[in-house]
């Protein structure tokens, strides 16, 4: 506050000095600051106006049009402002109150000049970033009002700081009040808080997007439908929509069958045959059952493996790929149905457990 006084007193001698061959009337020298002030906020307009938006239309970003558009008129009132201001100070002499009370008024204008300013600045340039392109950018149009909102908030308390200096005010206390509310507050909106820092991590590392089929902890399957700040919402296949806290999904291991080097998923099908089977039989049967459904993809080729040998059965495996995991229970259905029926046309068993009981001996009957 005193560093201000002392630069606004400082500025206001020079003033008066270059302004001793206008004589000594104060409302003169008022008239003569409020002109000079008029042309030099004039020639300031003109200059962003004119200079620096035809540099900024050179760039291949738009944010930096936008801010020099809404640059020119802050500038312009605020040069108008001073000029005012040191006239007023010009006029009043006695160094009483007014004086003070003047100098706070002229601030509070120009701080809430720029306040505003500032946030149609953050509106802009959220605007522009939201609209990028590109998955992994953080503010997305589910993140936007958090950013916005934070940044308007901040620019706000800037604001209320200056305006309670100017006036003299200590925000020393008032600082320490908001801080013990935001412990309180914090305090009892744990869970919520920790949803919405979830949600932008989620947003921000992007471990799947709007219609992927992801896996959680390998029970919850479906499609995502929305991605919020406190939790993400999904589509299953019975077409029931749940909605899971960003918390728990930043806790879960996430499964994104959409996602990798394309959307195709693969099937793995498992198949016993019964022992005694020819090998070679299995598998041509089991490729031409796969290769014969149009949910299958050509590319990659299906194949199937002889895995093991199992209790009861010759355990193989058919794994081929379907375009869309969306897809995958017809996939299934028609697939296992057409194995099925292919290995009844070729006489090939599919066995089941069997077990073979003992009586070592029956009990004795008592006798009455």
């Amino acid at each position: 506050m005193d560093t201000e006084n002392h630069l606004i007193q400082s500025t206001l001698s020079q003033i008066r000095g270059a302004l001793a061959f206008v004589g000594q009337n104060p409302y003169l020298q008022a008239l003569v600051v409020v002109a000079v002030f008029f042309i030099v906020a004039w020639l300031a307009d003109l200059l962003i106006t004119r200079g620096i938006v035809r540099l900024a239309r050179r760039t291949r970003s738009d944010i930096d049009d936008r801010i020099v558009a809404l640059l020119h008129r802050p500038v312009y009132v605020t040069v108008n402002l001073l000029g005012l201001l040191f006239a007023a100070l010009i006029i009043e002499t006695n160094g009483s109150s007014i004086e003070a009370i003047t100098k706070n008024v002229f601030a509070t204008l120009i701080v809430l000049i720029w306040v505003t300013f500032g946030l149609r600045v953050v509106n802009a340039i959220l605007s522009t970033v939201t609209v990028a392109t590109g998955q992994r950018r953080i503010v997305q149009p589910a993140t936007r009002p958090l950013f916005e909102v934070a940044s308007k908030l901040a620019i706000l308390a800037l604001a209320i700081y200056f305006i309670l200096v100017s006036w003299g005010v200590d925000p020393v206390g008032w600082l320490a009040t908001a801080g013990i509310a935001a412990v309180a507050v914090g305090l009892a909106a744990q869970e919520t808080l920790g949803n919405l820092f979830a949600g932008i991590s989620i947003l921000a590392d992007a471990p799947y997007k709007i219609g992927d089929y992801i896996v959680l902890n390998r029970d919850e399957r479906g499609r995502v439908t929305k991605i919020g700040l406190r939790s993400t919402r999904i589509l299953t296949r019975d077409d029931l929509e749940i909605t899971v806290p960003n918390s728990v999904i930043a806790r879960s291991m996430i499964v994104n069958e959409s996602s990798g080097r394309w959307i195709k998923q693969r099937l793995r099908i498992p198949v016993g045959i019964a022992y005694g089977s020819d090998i070679d039989l299995v598998k041509r049967v089991l490729i031409e059952a796969v290769e014969s459904e149009k949910l299958v993809c050509d590319d990659p080729e299906p194949w199937v493996q002889f895995r093991a040998f199992g209790d009861s059965s010759l355990n193989f495996e058919v794994r081929c790929w379907i375009d869309d995991p969306a897809t995958r229970g017809r996939a299934l259905d028609a697939i296992n149905t057409t194995i099925y029926k292919k290995l009844a046309e070729h006489g090939l068993e599919i066995p089941f457990p069997q077990r073979d009981l003992y009586i070592k001996e029956l009990p004795k009957r008592r006798r009455n």
